[in-house]
């Protein structure tokens, strides 16, 4: 009866392992559950892996059981029906009841709590204490809520939906400061440059060597690594302009790359791209393409999506055929091995042909904080 709640919890991105649920499984049939309080507090100890999936728990536990909704003057009701339980009679038989489904069961329990005007206590249909109902406290059933002992079947629905969680997301949009943090992994220092002398390690030396002294020279650490930034602006990137604009910011305020270049496209890498769209300031791809080295990091940022002829078709220039935009992409992965695609789409726009076709090229990632980190664990260590 439980399966809509993994389903849900699946769909928000939760990993719940099947040991995992029959732990929870069991927990509940244990009487760990007493109450749908309860069974969100269990839910969330065994099913949740980081404080950051909280809020995506939230999300799952809502959507599941928000059916169980009711004015607080009922809830207030409820809670003097189930007042000083009575223990069942172990031998008597359970109450058996049809429902298929949480769902269906708990918009039952919503009728009920309307059309229920008093206690009762031993039945099988009401709210109840000590019988067979599907819900109520001490009863036995083949299924239901336990309701009571904290403060009945409304709270673990109002934690989940307060949504108290949000803020330790890692799925969310990015700020600046969130690229800068990301881009500084990107960082390779060697020793390259001018040597200088090493005043503590030449007095270290020199101690060591008896007192005759023992210059050391060394270079200074510099970062190695460069670092190519391609956007796709305009079109269907309007949407996505701003958060767009922090990693540029990011990237273009982050100290120590030993080069740091931007160019702007439009869907597809074509013969020129702009470093400055509005004074029309372009350049050849071929000439960026050359510039490039194995020292290069290249990060693309787009929602990769367009009309396929703009991906896939060869086009004539100066009567010579030019290569398509996927042609063109694939020369600079050749060029470059540490590049990746990031895509600041929701991964539910992901199924396109053009996005497949770049993501072949490209890892393509997220542009959220999980997706940024792993696309720099891989610019760090390509493969």
């Amino acid at each position: 009866m439980f399966d809509p709640f993994l389903m849900n919890l699946r769909a928000e991105g939760l990993s719940v392992g099947l040991s995992e649920w029959l732990a929870f499984l069991e927990g509940v049939k244990t009487g760990l559950a007493r109450s749908v309080d309860g069974l969100y507090h269990l839910g969330r100890a065994l099913l949740v892996h980081s404080e950051a999936h909280y809020d995506l728990y939230d999300l799952a536990f809502s959507h599941t059981f928000s059916g169980l909704n009711a004015s607080p003057e009922l809830m207030k009701a409820m809670e003097r029906w189930l007042e000083n339980p009575a223990d069942f009679d172990a031998a008597r038989a359970r109450g058996e009841h049809p429902y298929k489904s949480v769902e269906e069961m708990l918009e039952a329990f919503k009728k009920t709590m309307a059309e229920q005007q008093e206690r009762h206590q031993g039945g099988n249909r009401w709210v109840g204490t000590g019988g067979t109902s599907p819900y109520g406290t001490g009863g036995r059933a083949n299924m239901g809520v336990q309701l009571g002992e904290h403060g009945g079947g409304r709270s673990g629905v109002r934690l989940a939906e307060e949504r108290r969680w949000q803020n330790y997301r890692t799925d969310q949009i990015l700020e600046v400061r969130d690229f800068a943090v990301a881009l500084r992994a990107l960082r390779h220092l060697a020793r390259e440059g001018e040597e200088k002398l090493d005043i503590d390690e030449t007095i270290d030396a020199t101690a060591k060597n008896a007192g005759e002294i023992d210059l050391v020279l060394r270079r200074d650490r510099k970062n190695r690594v460069k670092v190519a930034l391609f956007m796709d602006s305009g079109g269907s990137m309007y949407p996505h302009t701003e958060l767009v604009s922090r990693l540029f910011t990011a990237a273009k305020e982050a100290k120590g790359f030993k080069s740091f270049d931007h160019y702007y496209f439009h869907n597809c890498i074509y013969q020129h791209v702009w470093t400055d769209y509005e004074a029309g300031e372009r350049l050849e791809s071929g000439k960026v393409l050359e510039r490039l080295d194995p020292d290069h990091r290249l990060i693309f940022v787009g929602d990769a999506s367009m009309a396929p002829w703009e991906l896939f078709t060869k086009s004539a220039a100066l009567g010579m055929p030019a290569p398509s935009g996927l042609d063109r992409f694939e020369m600079f992965k050749r060029k470059c091995e540490a590049a990746v695609w990031l895509n600041p789409d929701s991964k539910k726009f992901w199924d396109h042909p053009t996005v497949t076709a770049i993501s072949t090229v490209f890892p393509m990632h997220a542009l959220t904080l999980d997706g940024l980190r792993d696309a720099i664990r891989f610019l760090r260590a390509p493969h």
